[in-house]
């Protein structure tokens, strides 16, 4: 009776084997590329305004080499470089009508003047390890979404990013949020 379980287990395994060793590998091309997948306000309950949201897109890189790490400071990615940073993120606002790119200001009391902001990051190291380097994930930012200096309240964002080889993705764009202000 202990053989015809032997032979069962070994057939259990060898065909477990066999599954797992024809899995197809999902192979990408070498320049990033990166869907939207989801924007997710969060409302203030203190003020019942939404000061921030929640962005998450989707990517794709068939080498692997996306994000940076935190000693990447030398060029091509030292600060005022156009490469510093790998999340790129424009803010638009509709403007009767029509949306506007806007450039985002804080008051620097120092220097008693507005300074640009910006709502660019750095993502961090990506880069498996080991074994194949094609790679999918979905990378989230939280964004402020409320412009005090403006009356307008829809507004959108178009994201891309850089991997470490300088490749840009394509830009995708959230569709229309509107907050409230």
């Amino acid at each position: 009776m202990k053989h015809p379980a032997k032979i069962v287990l070994i057939l259990v395994v060898v065909l477990g084997s066999v599954l797992f060793s024809c899995r197809r590998i999902e192979e990408y091309p070498i320049e990033p590329a990166i869907t939207y997948d989801d924007f997710v306000l969060l409302l203030n309950t203190n003020t019942g305004k939404t000061d921030r949201g929640v962005l998450s897109i989707a990517y794709t890189d068939g080498d692997g080499d996306l994000g940076l790490d935190p000693a990447d400071t030398l060029p091509p990615f030292d600060k005022g470089s156009d490469y510093y940073y790998n999340f790129l993120v424009k803010y638009y606002e509709k403007q009767n009508g029509t949306f506007v790119e806007v450039p985002l200001l804080s008051w620097n009391p120092e220097q008693q003047q507005y300074d640009t902001i910006t709502f660019n990051g750095r993502f961090p190291n990506l880069t498996p390890e080991h074994g194949n380097k094609n790679i999918k994930g979905v990378i989230q930012d939280t964004l402020y979404v409320n412009n005090p200096l403006s009356d307008f309240d829809t507004i959108k964002y178009k994201v891309s990013i850089y991997d470490r080889a300088l490749h840009l993705s394509n830009e995708v764009e959230t569709p229309e949020i509107v907050i409230i202000k």
